[in-house]
């Protein structure tokens, strides 16, 4: 199968892990990656903030990226919930409150194709074993995006679930918001950081050394609070895990070696 990877400007910018492992998993499952190199944010920043003039040329954009791309693809994939949530539940709202039903329609054929990572393993490809290995304790947050708008359900903990060497900690109250959202951590500071503490109070409880996720965004808020806690537990992408075997270390254990 040929996939379109749709990378996130949070892995562009900040945490390029993730999307390196994406594309080692689905090579090693043997199937071939693209790149579409003019793809840049999806807008989900500026719908949720409410500037839905402002996104309309983002969606666009991302549209006509992705179109170009399919033309050669079979899907687009990305390791972040949110990102594609966004592209399923919010571009052809945005484009047909711009007025735009043509655009809304190529959103529409856009995001029919468009996965999050363990969906599209489990879902499409009907794989839930693919040959990991990471002999850590790990708890697994479900993002609020992959859970409540693409519903992927138990997914990702079946993903984990097979992978040799891992023990899964339940995470108490794991469908509770870790406080992220978005900029609503800029506007809300004070309600995130208490959600936040209740989320780190959670993890800390199952004694796990890893917290995963399956969106570098809740993952950055939620690392950032247990590196002050100093409780020794850190936070991995769901698609490092899943791209771990025992030939050869993931991108964030390198880093965490180093």
């Amino acid at each position: 199968m040929r996939i379109a990877l749709f990378v996130t400007c949070l892995a562009d910018a900040l945490t390029p892990g993730p999307a390196k492992a994406t594309v080692a998993l689905l090579e090693r499952l043997g199937h071939e990656v693209t790149f579409p190199a003019a793809q840049t944010c999806c807008g989900q920043m500026h719908t949720n903030t409410g500037y839905l003039k402002d996104a309309a040329p983002v969606v666009r954009h991302h549209v006509e990226v992705f179109e170009r791309a399919l033309a050669d693809a079979d899907a687009v994939v990305a390791p972040s919930g949110s990102c594609v949530g966004s592209v399923r539940h919010q571009h052809a709202m945005v484009a047909r409150r711009a007025g735009d039903e043509d655009l809304a329609r190529r959103a529409e054929a856009v995001a029919a194709r468009t996965y999050e990572l363990s969906e599209f393993l489990v879902d499409v490809l009907g794989v839930t074993d693919v040959g990991a290995y990471f002999p850590h304790r790990v708890t697994y947050h479900p993002t609020c995006h992959s859970l409540r708008m693409l519903r992927v359900g138990d997914k990702p903990l079946e993903l984990l679930r097979n992978v040799r060497g891992l023990r899964l900690e339940e995470l108490p109250e794991a469908e509770s918001c870790c406080g992220f959202g978005g900029t609503f951590a800029l506007k809300n500071a004070d309600t995130s950081t208490a959600m936040l503490a209740d989320k780190l109070s959670n993890v800390a409880r199952t004694g796990a050394e890893i917290c995963a996720a399956s969106d570098s965004s809740c993952l950055l808020h939620i690392g950032g609070g247990l590196s002050r806690m100093r409780v020794g537990t850190r936070t991995v992408h769901l698609a490092e895990i899943l791209a771990a075997t025992e030939d050869g270390a993931t991108p964030a254990e390198e880093a965490a070696a180093r």
